[in-house]
């Protein structure tokens, strides 16, 4: 995927967890109080926009391959997809495959802490 695709693709990833923070906030107002999911709603959005923004960084960071973007984008999905439906429609199991994709996104932050350990190991030391 080249820079300008990951960009893109962050962006509207941006964009999407803006709306859906907006519309949890004013059209699903009544939904999630009814729901008791309010906090269910607000800890997906604030995941989903937190590791958007992480996919922009990486868009600007080619050397570190398609391995952690690919890691963060399944985490968003998984993550952050199973707690929009579950605080929408109150189906309590889809909790137990939320931790699928936190798992993921734990993965891509140590590949990540792995990437950078690696290639500063592989420059001269600083003098």
């Amino acid at each position: 995927m080249t820079k300008e695709k990951q960009v893109q693709a962050a962006a509207l990833s941006g964009a999407l967890a803006v709306g859906l923070g907006a519309f949890g906030a004013h059209g699903l107002e009544a939904i999630l109080e009814r729901n008791q999911t309010v906090d269910v709603w607000e800890t997906a959005v604030s995941y989903h926009f937190i590791h958007t923004l992480v996919l922009l960084w990486l868009a600007g960071q080619a050397s570190m391959g398609k391995g952690p973007r690919r890691c963060f984008t399944f985490g968003i999905v998984v993550f952050s997809g199973t707690l929009y439906v579950l605080a929408i429609s109150g189906i309590r199991w889809l909790g137990a495959i939320t931790p699928i994709g936190g798992v993921a996104l734990i993965v891509a932050w140590v590949w990540l802490a792995v990437q950078a350990s690696s290639k500063n190991q592989s420059h001269e030391p600083e003098r």
